[in-house]
């Protein structure tokens, strides 16, 4: 009995080495900082954090880079790879398939749109078919008037003494200074008409610089609610873009935004760069990375992070691997590692 007992303690024993020493398939996407590859140099937040997760527990492992997440994810969903490793949320749905580690990552959704829309707001209202228009007619009605001034004060007032050609420009010089700043003191019309007329346009501007303004105001106010994106309800509308499959995709069909899929991450950022996207609705780091780096001269977040997530690593449902996976978890954060693997990617912790 002893000795049938030993040799199956032996047998157990060797089973957990070659167990130990199997080389685990470890399925990832291009997501920068989350996992990326530098020729052939595999980094990333979560690529080193797995890194340091699988010498703690002993594993070998290689890296299977896969072009989107619904292939990653069915990768180890049909146990062809023993775990995801990227900046995967997450979520109900997904866990009815899969098993997930303790969160690694708190992330959220964030809207980024293109740099300086807000000036290009701007100027389309100040290029607007409507205030293009108002001023149009505020020129008329200067220039009629101070010719109208001229017609009545030319053999009176010294300053309109010139011929109707000469006198265009210096006319509604004096009207617009009437408008604006009261008029000069020195060229006060002479004559009965001209003073009436005088005291109408003075009068009367009051009501024009009024209106003038008004419209500017209402067009520079209406064109910039309608040009700009500063939060999720702006979105409505719009050409919004973000990746098929994603928990952003998930969101805006919740709030029945209509938006364009892309299949991976170089597509979406490709149709923002070439302005087939107002917006782009994605994770927040990943969108704050891009925009910091690639996009810095290109893109610009806008608003808060919203829809607050998690990140874990996913496993195949029943994985041995994810009680020694969260144990070696919780050892990183209490030694220090985690933190200084996220102040080198990300700053410090909040």
């Amino acid at each position: 009995m002893l000795r049938t007992m030993a040799v199956l303690a032996v047998l157990f024993q060797l089973a957990a080495g070659l167990a130990s020493a199997q080389t685990l398939t470890v399925a990832t996407v291009e997501r920068p900082p989350f996992s990326t590859r530098d020729q052939d140099t595999q980094s990333g937040f979560s690529i080193e954090l797995w890194r340091a997760v699988a010498k703690e527990i002993g594993q070998d492992f290689r890296v299977v880079r896969l072009n989107s997440f619904p292939e990653m994810l069915g990768m180890v969903e049909r146990m062809e790879a023993d775990i995801a490793v990227a900046n995967i949320s997450i979520t109900a749905e997904r866990e009815q398939v899969l098993d997930f580690s303790h969160a690694i990552f708190q992330s959220g959704l964030q809207i980024m749109v293109p740099k300086g829309a807000e000036t290009s707001v701007i100027w389309s209202a100040l290029l607007s078919r409507d205030l293009l228009f108002a001023a149009g007619i505020a020129f008329l009605m200067l220039f009629g008037g101070g010719m109208l001034m001229w017609r009545l004060e030319r053999g009176a007032q010294p300053y309109f003494d010139k011929s109707a050609s000469e006198a265009m420009f210096p006319s509604f010089w004096w009207a617009l200074n009437l408008v604006v700043n009261g008029g000069f003191e020195e060229r006060v019309p002479r004559t009965f008409f001209g003073r009436i007329f005088g005291v109408i346009l003075v009068v009367s501007s009051l009501f024009i610089v009024s209106i003038f303004v008004a419209k500017i105001t209402a067009v520079l106010t209406v064109d910039a609610i309608q040009g700009s994106v500063n939060s999720v309800n702006d979105l409505y509308g719009r050409e919004v873009a973000t990746i098929g499959g994603s928990t952003s995709a998930g969101f805006l069909e919740e709030r029945q935004l209509d938006f364009r899929e892309y299949p991976d991450l170089q597509t979406l950022l490709a149709a923002f760069e070439d302005g087939s996207a107002e917006a782009v609705v994605f994770d927040a780091p990943i969108l704050a990375y891009y925009a910091s780096h690639d996009g810095r001269d290109k893109a610009q977040l806008v608003g808060s992070a919203f829809r607050r997530e998690s990140y874990g690593f996913a496993l195949p449902s029943g994985s041995p691997l994810l009680e020694p996976i969260n144990r070696s978890l919780l050892k990183l954060r209490e030694d220090g590692a985690y933190d200084r693997l996220h102040r080198k990617y990300f700053g410090a912790l909040d």
